[in-house]
């Protein structure tokens, strides 16, 4: 195990989360304003906070297990009742934005706006001050750390480079975060996510094989003493079939023994009191083009020939 990376409380072997990004109309309006006109594609994506978020808390409640729900600020403006009962529930809200925004380029005057307005939004509707941040779009500027930790944030989860949290500096003269990683194969869009001339491939895959391939990815997790993260989305995860497979799944996580399932606020404070070290992310430099003097014939591959 790295020095970086989180050691687990006596008697557990790994840890998980069920985490939820309540998306509703707020993801398809960021991608494309001119979907607020398109009234079916609107009720699919409200069908998560209506009808989707109530299944999710019950079923969560059947199996005496908390999650994290990563909240945009549009979304709790719309759905004020539907956030406030996640909070009532005793599940974690965190940040993800305002309307589900992408923030790859923004600068820092912007992006800074975006998560103050996010903020206070949830803090009005649900009297929430969030410790989490996870990027729409798991998308994160270089700089964005910084103003997280300059906020008070305790912990992102939005990049891809672990299997358990870490500790990381966010630049000079700011506070240090976790990072809580995640992982495209555990995210249900990849999987459900639909619509047509919108989004999706088409292929609409099935619960079984979806149940299949998290429920093997925990068992992994759980083998080699990881972090497994689950990314839901309610208006995809939260139909019935897909919310049966979900039950299931969160049944066979928890009965793994060892294995931690909790809030990622509580991983996050978990790495916070137990890594050893502070990771520094290293922005990679481009490398000079290569080109080959004037009259000579560039190298072609040779790989799959015969070579000397």
């Amino acid at each position: 195990m790295s020095e970086f990376e989180t050691t687990w409380p006596d008697g557990v072997r790994a840890a998980a989360s069920f985490t939820f990004d309540v998306d509703a109309e707020s993801c398809a309006l960021a991608y494309d304003p001119a979907l607020a006109g398109r009234m079916s594609v609107m009720s699919h994506q409200s069908y998560g906070p209506r009808v989707a978020v109530p299944r999710i808390l019950d079923i969560l409640d059947d199996h005496g297990v908390k999650a994290t729900f990563f909240v945009p600020g549009f979304t709790a403006e719309t759905y004020p009742d539907t956030t406030r009962a996640i909070a009532e529930r005793g599940h974690e809200i965190a940040h993800h934005g305002y309307l589900h925004e992408n923030m790859l380029g923004m600068g820092e005057a912007d992006e800074l706006a975006v998560i103050d307005r996010g903020l206070a939004v949830l803090r009005d509707v649900a009297g929430v001050v969030p410790t989490g941040y996870r990027a729409p779009w798991w998308e994160m500027n270089w700089h964005t750390p910084k103003l997280l930790a300059d906020r008070g944030f305790r912990y992102d989860s939005s990049l891809l480079d672990g299997d358990r949290p870490y500790r990381f500096a966010t630049g000079p003269g700011s506070a240090d975060l976790v990072e809580i990683p995640v992982d495209w194969a555990l995210d249900d869009w990849e999987q459900y996510a639909f619509f047509p001339g919108w989004t999706g491939s088409g292929v609409i895959e099935s619960p079984a094989k979806a149940l299949e391939m998290w429920h093997h990815e925990a068992t992994a997790h759980h083998r080699w003493g990881g972090c497994f993260v689950l990314t839901n989305h309610p208006f995809l995860s939260g139909r019935p079939g897909r919310a049966a497979a979900l039950d299931e799944l969160i049944g066979r996580v928890a009965a793994l023994d060892g294995m931690w399932v909790t809030t990622l606020a509580e991983i996050a404070e978990q790495a916070w009191s137990t890594c050893a070290a502070t990771f520094t992310h290293t922005r990679p430099a481009m490398p000079t083009p290569t080109t080959a003097p004037a009259g000579t014939t560039p190298h072609t591959s040779t790989i799959g020939e015969d070579t000397p």
